[in-house]
């Protein structure tokens, strides 16, 4: 199983957002978090296709999840925030409200 360090970062996106309104435990709520963009640069550099599962690590967590080519800077992954990315960010908010959640290393694993 081949592995790969990435930059990780998280953020909200529009149809998360959209998501949302149906529950988070609805199935679009998933599909629009429970995915991994990463650059088509690095996706061909690893060898891996759209759609395969790939396993993401950071010193906090992990979490499986679908890859998807997405336009980030190569180096970079992007995880909508949701039940995986909060499996892969700090808890601790250092008094600030929100967690670390941009800029984490994470290990990418093709499964």
């Amino acid at each position: 199983m081949a592995m790969a360090e990435f930059v990780l970062i998280t953020g909200r996106t529009a149809k998360q957002g959209a998501a949302l309104s149906r529950g988070k435990d609805s199935s679009e709520y998933r599909q629009a978090t429970g995915f991994v963009q990463m650059s088509r640069e690095d996706r061909e550099c690893l060898g891996v296709e759209e759609g395969r599962r790939v396993r993401l690590r950071t010193v906090f967590g992990e979490a499986e999840l679908e890859l998807r080519e997405g336009d980030v800077p190569p180096g970079m992954l992007f995880v909508p925030l949701g039940p995986a990315a909060n499996t892969l960010i700090a808890a601790d908010t250092q008094g600030t409200g929100m967690p670390d959640s941009k800029g984490l290393v994470v290990e990418v694993e093709l499964i």
